[in-house]
This record gives structure tokens, C-alpha cells and sequence, in this order.
């Protein structure tokens, strides 16, 4: 099936192009950081993890959505999902390749990560993570790719593979919660030190990762004329309407214990986020309060049938959850983390452009991924005559 990645129109292949383009520049600031070290980004001894490992939390969420799709399709027989599962598992190959590629960058010189594998800790939980984010890339490269080669031919997919979903059903929860608790296991890190944390991140990956997916079908229908159906987009919607309902939810539950409770260890990392520690050069309040705003808009436009049901509409109140949800568990996330320190003070952290050029490089090798896998599937769907939508769908 790979050969299909060599048809294409002239922009197809302008795509890839430029991407690649992107990618050569990311590798270009990649080999100056490896020469220089992790001096060039704005990572200093209050602040180790930055614009990276932000990236990697978002995207270990994004990975983790496709699960949203795996687990109505065989867990409820919703078959209307079956059509447009295999996008949701390459994405997450996408995903979880970026979350390898910034973990990466984040260490400074490669070969370091080896020594996670070839020096096993198992009371340390980044040991764990990189366990099961590798076995989650295996099982939805195994997955997609047999149930991909089942349609072409025509037949029903081997009966073993099932045994391989519900697998990645459950570890799909896994790599997410692992990932929480990188952060939730630190102590005298206020706003991370919280039980609610894992729960937090599956919410918020289980509204900002079908988001994204919704979005590029979206994008699929208008680009190659490939229709999911207004079943699934309906359906989908209805799921990340309640998954951003329950991220807000959670997120209020951390405002009213920090303030209702009086501790002020608590509040202290609120208030140098939305602005109120009056620190010196601080630049992420406006961008936490535009989370805040975008993110209650978007919640209205879901819960509202009429607004939820706009197909105009819809993209953009997608679009805004995206950009909500990325800042909030993004860098914000990581910056309310980091401040104040277990000393008390505040330390303002700015990602610098040579981070965010290879981030963008990173990025660019994800969408690589993933504009290849989403073309083979395309042109497998088309030759199995499976991209038509059914009747009544």
C-alpha cells in the first residue's frame, strides 16, 4: 500500500514540500541546540521543562482521543464510527510520534533517552510513560494497518485483532494518566500536587483531541471530497460537548478548593497565571484569561443544539476549544506548575525562537505522518469502494 503515497495531485505534493521544507530548518536549529545545548531555549534551573514538554503533554492527549472512536464502534456497535476509525488511529501515530520527537528535544542530547530503556527504573514513572506511549504507537500502527489491508481485500478483518482493540481501549486511558502523574507524584508543586489531575487530562484530552479530528475530516470532505457522514459528525460533536463540559467542571473543583479552602501555597500558582502577583515581566495572563473566555464560549456554543447543529458554525467553535484547551494544558500547565518555586519566589520563563522553531519542525514531521497515512487510507477506501457514503448514513 505504499506505493500510494506516490499518486498524487501537483498539490499534494506541494504539501509535502513544504513540509518538508519546515522539517530541514527544525533540524537545521536542532543541530545548533545539540552544538550549543539546551542554553539557546529559556529553560534555566527554576523552570526544567518548557515549550516542549508542554507540546508533549497536549499531544500525548491528542494521541489518546482516538480512543473516543475505538471504544463506541466495538464496545456499543456503533458502526457509523467503523468508517472514519482508521483517520483516528493514524492520528494518533502522528501524535505519539511527536510526544517521542519533543521528549527528545527536551533531553538535550539524544542518546539519553537510551538510557531510559537500557537503565530500567521501575519506581520512576517517565520510565513508564515512555513504556506505554511505545506500545501505544505499536498497537495503533498494528491496528490500523491490518484492519487498512482487511478492506482492501475486501474481507473482515482477523479475529485476533479484536483482542488488540480492547487493548488499546484501556492503554489508550493509560498513556494519559501515566503522563498525569509525571506531574501529579512532584511534591511542593502546588498546582500540579492534586488527585483530580489525571481526570483533568482525560477530559480535556477527550474534547481537544476529537476537536482536532473533527476538524481535519473537515478539512478531508472540503480537500478530497470524503464524507463521514452527518451521523458521526453529530455524534462526535455530542462527545467532546461532554468532555468539555467535565474539563471546565474540573478545573472550577481546583479554583474552589485552592480559595474556599484558604491555602495559600494553593492560590499562589492562580494567581501569578491570571495576572495577580503583579511579577515583573510576566507575559502568560492575557493568554490564560483568552483560555478562559475561549474556553467558556466554546462550551456554550456545544451545549446549545442550535449552535452545536450549525455546520457553519461548528469549525469555529472547534477551532476556539483547540486554542483554549492548548494554552490551559499547555504552557499553562507547565508555567502555574513552576510557579512560585518550593522556595516561594516567582521566575518568568519565556520560551525563546529557537524552541519554537524546532516545536514547528516537530510538528511538521507529525503532519508529515499523518498527510501520508490519511492519503494510503483515502486511496484504499476509494479502491474498495468504501468511500461513498452508504445509504442512509
Amino acid at each position: 500500500m505504499l506505493e500510494k503515497v506516490l499518486k498524487g495531485s501537483p498539490k499534494y505534493y506541494l504539501w509535502l514540500a513544504f513540509l518538508c521544507l519546515i522539517i530541514g530548518f527544525g533540524v537545521t536549529v536542532y543541530i545548533f541546540q545539540l552544538v550549543y545545548g539546551l542554553g539557546i531555549t529559556g529553560l534555566n534551573r527554576d523552570t526544567s521543562w518548557g515549550f516542549y514538554i508542554a507540546q508533549f503533554t497536549y499531544l500525548v492527549g491528542v494521541a489518546a482521543s482516538a480512543v473516543m472512536l475505538v471504544l463506541p464502534a466495538y464496545f456499543h456497535n456503533y458502526k457509523k464510527f467503523k468508517r472514519v476509525i482508521i483517520f483516528g488511529e493514524f492520528l494518533a501515530i502522528g501524535a505519539v510520534t511527536m510526544c517521542m520527537l519533543f521528549i527528545v528535544a527536551d533531553m538535550g542530547q539524544p542518546q539519553r533517552v537510551l538510557n531510559v530503556f537500557l537503565y530500567p527504573t521501575l519506581n520512576s514513572v517517565l520510565f513508564w510513560d515512555a513504556t506505554v506511549l511505545s506500545v501505544y504507537l505499536v498497537l495503533n500502527a498494528v491496528i490500523g494497518w491490518t484492519t487498512l489491508e482487511a478492506e482492501k481485500v475486501g474481507m473482515a478483518p482477523p479475529q485476533w485483532i479484536k483482542y488488540l482493540i480492547y487493548l488499546s481501549i484501556v492503554w489508550a486511558f493509560s498513556i494519559h494518566t501515566v503522563t498525569a502523574f509525571l506531574y501529579s507524584g512532584l511534591p511542593g508543586r502546588h498546582y500540579w500536587l492534586t488527585a483530580i489531575l489525571a481526570a483533568r487530562f482525560l477530559a480535556s484530552a477527550f474534547c481537544s483531541g476529537p476537536a482536532i479530528l473533527l476538524l481535519l475530516i473537515m478539512l478531508l470532505k472540503k480537500l478530497a471530497d470524503f464524507d463521514c457522514g452527518k451521523a458521526v459528525v453529530r455524534t462526535l460533536t455530542m462527545i467532546i460537548t461532554y468532555a468539555m463540559c467535565l474539563n471546565i467542571f474540573f478545573f472550577m473543583l481546583e479554583v474552589f478548593t485552592a480559595f474556599y479552602s484558604g491555602m495559600e501555597t494553593h492560590q499562589h500558582p492562580f494567581f501569578f497565571l491570571f495576572g495577580f502577583a503583579d511579577v515583573e515581566g510576566s507575559w502568560i495572563p492575557p493568554f490564560m484569561w483568552t483560555a478562559a473566555v475561549l474556553g467558556i464560549l466554546s462550551m456554550i456554543l456545544l451545549v446549545v443544539p442550535k449552535f452545536r447543529n450549525n455546520d457553519a458554525l461548528l469549525p469555529w467553535t472547534l477551532f476556539i476549544l483547540v486554542i483554549a484547551t492548548w494554552i490551559d494544558k499547555g504552557l499553562g500547565l507547565l508555567i502555574g506548575g513552576f510557579n512560585p518555586t518550593p522556595f516561594e519566589y516567582y521566575t518568568v520563563y519565556t520560551p525563546t525562537i529557537w524552541e519554537v522553531s524546532i516545536a514547528l519542525g516537530i510538528f511538521a514531521v507529525g503532519a508529515l505522518v499523518v498527510s501520508i497515512l490519511w492519503k494510503i487510507a483515502l486511496e484504499v477506501k476509494k479502491e474498495a469502494k468504501t468511500f461513498d457514503l452508504p445509504e442512509g448514513a
